[in-house]
């Protein structure tokens, strides 16, 4: 297997957790394959270790440091690095997002997180938990609001949406919310910053029908997956489920109106919205 580049540790905690690894694994002249045969992992696994795009687990951790030799290393710093603002389903897909270079979603119900409004968002986050307290429900919002600082890079990573219809017409957390919404994500595409599509209710029955995906990309890992339900959430980095998945999102694209129809659309319908609630 093809070795990583170096990493800059300074980046975050994973990825030094995931320098420290590589080390330690070259050290012991170990390929990562054949550690990840020792963990009953793949050799591909090993590498998203290594390049921060996967946890090290506490139970593998134990494992490291007996294959490795490393005194407790492992054990002692991956509950450090695994501590995450965001909910247990969800904090690995949020930490990949980072240093992806590419995410590819479709979105069947509601904006993206990384497009979404301070406005969207709390009415969002209102809906999953009606009794949660405001400062609760202000936390998630600042999380989710830090997510959205990825796009305030001009180019990096590639973010190219693919949104239902539905998530035009749902109408969450009132007129001006929507009209601001659809207005804030028109101007992303109008900058170039990201790729809209909408997917038209005439389009009817699809590949993907059973729900939402994101797709992650990145410079030193193999692509990721991230499946997403009410309250749960799974990573998978098998290559013939992301292969299958890749061909999905490309039916989808291939199916949704062109970025130019769908920018059309999406400014007609923030029009709409805002004129009903100014008449």
């Amino acid at each position: 297997m093809p070795g990583s580049k170096d990493l800059d540790p300074s980046s975050s905690p994973r990825a030094l957790l995931g320098a420290e690894l590589r080390h330690a694994r070259e050290a012991t002249g170990l390929s990562q394959d054949e550690l990840g045969q020792s963990l009953f992992v793949s050799g591909s696994f090993i590498g998203q270790l290594e390049a921060g795009t996967r946890r090290v687990q506490p139970d593998m951790a134990l494992k490291l440091d007996e294959i490795l030799g490393t005194n407790g290393f492992f054990e002692r710093n991956c509950k450090a690095v695994n501590r995450s603002k965001y909910p247990d389903h969800f904090a690995e897909a949020a930490e990949a997002e980072t240093i992806a270079t590419a995410i590819r979603q479709y979105a069947p119900m509601l904006f993206p997180g990384l497009l979404q409004t301070p406005a969207y968002a709390r009415a969002v986050n209102r809906a999953y938990d009606p009794t949660a307290p405001e400062e609760t429900i202000d936390e998630w919002v600042e999380g989710r609001m830090v997510r959205t600082r990825l796009l305030d890079h001009p180019t990096k990573p590639l973010l190219w949406a693919v949104l239902d219809e539905a998530v035009l017409r749902r109408e969450t957390g009132g007129r001006a919310v929507m009209a601001e919404a659809l207005r804030h994500v028109a101007g992303l595409a109008r900058r170039g910053r990201v790729i809209v599509q909408v997917l038209p209710f005439s389009t009817g029955a699809h590949k993907s029908m059973e729900g939402s995906m994101r797709l992650m990309d990145f410079e030193d890992a193999p692509p990721l997956v991230y499946f997403e339900g009410p309250g749960t959430g799974r990573l998978e980095d098998d290559p013939a489920t992301v292969s299958k998945l890749r061909f999905t999102f490309e039916l989808l694209t291939a199916s949704a109106l062109s970025p130019e129809k769908s920018l059309a659309l999406i400014e007609s319908v923030a029009q709409d919205y805002a004129h009903e609630e100014h008449p």
